[in-house]
């Protein structure tokens, strides 16, 4: 069990839950005390806010949590943080699907990093709503802790070597089928973006196969972008734009945390998880701006751009994904600034031209409060794409950048005569401020949805 699951028989401090609308009406015929209390820390049921109502013995009598609106269960995730240590339980009446979305929101929001930096355990307690199921709820969020350690773990202890043991590690625990592809063994088997790609770095490039579940299951396959670290290549970023890089490895966390919950929840998939992982760095075997090379379905690329380098290593990941026989890729990937620019850090775009899979994932995506926003597979501008000298170049330009780098990885999704189910999600994988149940700092997006779209699916 979680840590800050308690158990059912524990002595308990009630959590009044009140929105906004609603605390007028619940000051009336309150004490004069607990009105001044309230002004003094100027708590009117603000979305997130916690009241603690000390008792005559010098305890907790009871807490005040503000919902604000009132319209969304994401908001639980900021009690696990501000609540004294001891035991609580909801108190106030909630409607059964309520139960399972309020405890995982809680326990995510008591989510630490602490590897380098030894931070007092969040003590708090919360006895698991009813409806809510404590082991799925402990394995979501298990597998969430386990993509933001990996976001926000630096390079220098994860670097390709580091994401690949992480991987094979994973993969050996739940049984999996697993191969590694690495350095120039990538060139021998026809992987000429993913070496491209790594080649300047000292630990070399790698592709990372895990594979569980019948042969005769449905083919589920899911690729995650794991670039340990981006310079930008010769493309070289400045020192603002670098910062964060450590986080480009957040599209294979997803994929990796994704894989975990979908281990546990044993669905009847063939699932293979495809993780190109490279650090794009610097040296004088680095891949430059106007080389051409020939990817794994055989189209040329021109690098127009050594920064655009996520959607070269995915290009040859999703083609082998093709290649095996999937009948649904999901890819994943912290792929383009623009994406933050059009919806900012916390909304990531996913592009599909199946109606139905993005029917589904919206659906997802409201019922588990892990929000997707569907932006348009604009065919329109493939001639973005368009080189003098080859079938195609790396970067579009500077217009429509998401919805370019989707065009880009959408031609190599299809092999021969198969039509793989695809959908891209382009991810940001970071909280720059904290907010209820998402603490600052590495994050991974679009897996409690897409885990949810795929076990109704195939539950």
């Amino acid at each position: 069990m979680h840590p800050n699951i308690a158990p059912q028989d524990a002595t308990f401090i009630p959590i009044h839950a009140i929105s906004s609308a609603e605390w007028p009406a619940y000051l009336e015929g309150k004490s004069s005390a607990q009105a001044a209390l309230a002004g003094h820390q100027d708590f009117r049921a603000q979305a997130g806010r916690v009241l603690v109502i000390p008792a005559p013995d010098g305890g907790l009598e009871r807490v005040l949590f503000g919902l604000g609106a009132g319209t969304d269960t994401s908001v639980y995730g900021a009690l696990a943080s501000k609540l004294p240590a001891g035991d609580y339980r909801i108190a106030s009446p909630l409607a059964k699907e309520q139960g399972h979305a309020i405890l995982v929101a809680y326990l995510l929001g008591a989510y630490v990093f602490d590897r380098y930096k030894r931070k007092d355990p969040r003590l708090a307690r919360l006895i698991a709503p009813a409806g809510a199921d404590v082991e799925a709820a402990s394995r979501t969020v298990a597998a969430v802790k386990l993509g933001r350690d990996l976001v926000n773990t630096p390079p220098n202890d994860m670097g390709p070597d580091a994401l690949e043991a992480t991987a094979v590690a994973l993969g050996e625990s739940h049984g999996a089928e697993i191969e590694v592809i690495r350095g120039a063994e990538l060139l021998a088997q026809n992987y000429p973006l993913i070496h491209a790609v790594g080649r300047g770095a000292a630990q070399d490039p790698r592709l990372v196969v895990l594979r569980i579940g019948r042969p005769d299951a449905y083919p589920l396959a899911l690729v995650g972008k794991g670039v340990t670290f981006d310079t930008g290549g010769l493309n070289l970023k400045p020192g603002a734009g670098m910062a964060l890089m450590k986080k480009d490895m957040g599209g294979a966390a997803c994929a990796l945390a994704l894989f975990s919950m979908l281990a546990e929840a044993r669905l009847d998939v063939r699932l293979s998880v495809y993780l190109p992982i490279v650090e794009n760095a610097m040296d004088g075997n680095s891949f430059r701006p106007s080389d051409v090379i020939r990817a794994r379905n055989g189209l040329s690329v021109e690098i127009d751009n050594t920064d655009a380098e996520g959607r070269l290593i995915l290009a040859d990941a999703v083609t082998r994904a093709s290649e095996d026989g999937n009948a649904m890729i999901l890819d994943m990937a912290t792929l383009t600034g623009a994406a933050r620019v059009a919806l900012g850090p916390e909304l990531p775009p996913f592009f599909t031209e199946d109606e139905e899979l993005a029917a589904a994932l919206n659906e997802a995506a409201a019922l588990t409060g892990d929000h997707l926003w569907r932006m348009p597979l604009w065919r329109p501008y493939e001639d973005d794409l368009d080189s003098p000298i080859a079938d195609m170049k790396n970067s579009g330009g500077p217009f429509a950048g998401a919805i370019n780098g989707a065009l880009f990885i959408s031609k190599f999704v299809n092999v021969k005569e198969q039509k793989p189910i695809w959908a891209h999600f382009d991810v940001y994988c970071w909280n720059p401020k904290e907010k209820p149940g998402r603490p600052q700092g590495g994050e991974v997006h679009a897996v409690r949805a897409i885990e949810a779209m795929l076990r109704k699916r195939f539950g």
